[in-house]
């Protein structure tokens, strides 16, 4: 019966191990040209998210944490491939 625990024990530390692996994998790694995000700060104030094609012109906001309007534009876009210049100006609901 203990044989039999470590097996099953030793099989479930392989599958965690997969899956960790699985993502580690399909991180990118840190380089320049690899941002998702630009804070613009001078001469001109802009936030431009390079996923969504999102850009806001209220830096403060962002900075102090008003993130809500990015993280809707990107789910929009990985739900529908929408980005927010298609078709208008603004991400869909």
């Amino acid at each position: 019966m203990k044989q039999l625990r470590a097996k099953l024990y030793e099989f479930e530390l392989e599958k965690k191990r997969v899956e960790t692996r699985k993502t580690e994998d399909s991180k990118l790694e840190i380089n320049f040209g690899s941002q998702i995000r630009n804070y613009v700060l001078a001469p001109y104030r802009l936030v431009k998210d390079l996923r969504s094609k999102l850009a806001l012109g209220d830096v403060d906001r962002v900075l102090e944490g008003g993130l809500d309007p990015l993280i809707h534009a990107f789910l929009v876009w990985r739900k529908t491939g929408k980005i927010a210049g298609d078709d208008k100006d603004e991400v869909p609901e």
